[in-house]
């Protein structure tokens, strides 16, 4: 069974935290963040660490108390670090350009891909084909990086396409006569 609802989470300086009935507000440099905890979990917020209590007569609320502090977790990490994945374009003649909020992918299609980057994330480009997606939202960076994967995913031949930097993608033979 996990235990990662039993852990602390130690706050970092110039991190605030403010719990009102059931919603954690975490405030910092980087921005505000805001979660529902559930009905079943408490937090108990004592010098600068927070520990997550549960009602052990509720089935599955040690579950909901594990969740809850991974989320607040990265909360205090993100408004106090931030959060970045690099993506990477693998492909001739894949490149991308920024400006403001407005993304612009050319990869491989007659016309280039245009995606509006919502609020709460930064997207920059580094080189043409690398890309940076940082936000203090660990959720939102992560969805983001997905639907901009998505117009492309790497295929499995030549390895073309929108990447994570870190994913591995498994390649396989071409056929043989």
């Amino acid at each position: 069974m996990s235990r990662v609802a039993n852990a602390p989470i130690v706050l970092p300086a110039g991190v605030d935290i403010k719990v009102v009935g059931k919603q954690t507000v975490v405030k910092g440099k980087l921005g505000e963040l805001s979660f529902q905890l559930s009905p079943s979990v408490d937090l108990e917020v004592s010098d600068n660490v927070i520990s997550v209590k549960w009602d052990d007569s509720v089935k599955g609320a040690k579950a909901h108390a594990g969740t809850a502090r991974a989320s607040i977790n990265n909360m205090v990490k993100g408004v106090s670090e931030g959060f970045v994945k690099k993506m990477l374009l693998v492909g001739v003649g894949y490149r991308a350009q920024v400006k403001e909020n407005q993304l612009t992918l050319s990869l491989g299609y007659s016309n280039p891909v245009e995606y509006t980057v919502p609020e709460g994330v930064t997207v920059e480009a580094p080189s043409q084909t690398e890309l940076l997606v940082k936000s203090s939202d660990k959720q939102k960076l992560g969805q983001v990086a997905s639907e901009i994967r998505a117009f492309r995913p790497p295929e499995p031949y030549k390895g073309k396409g929108v990447r994570l930097a870190d994913e591995y993608v498994a390649r396989k033979e071409a056929k043989k006569k």
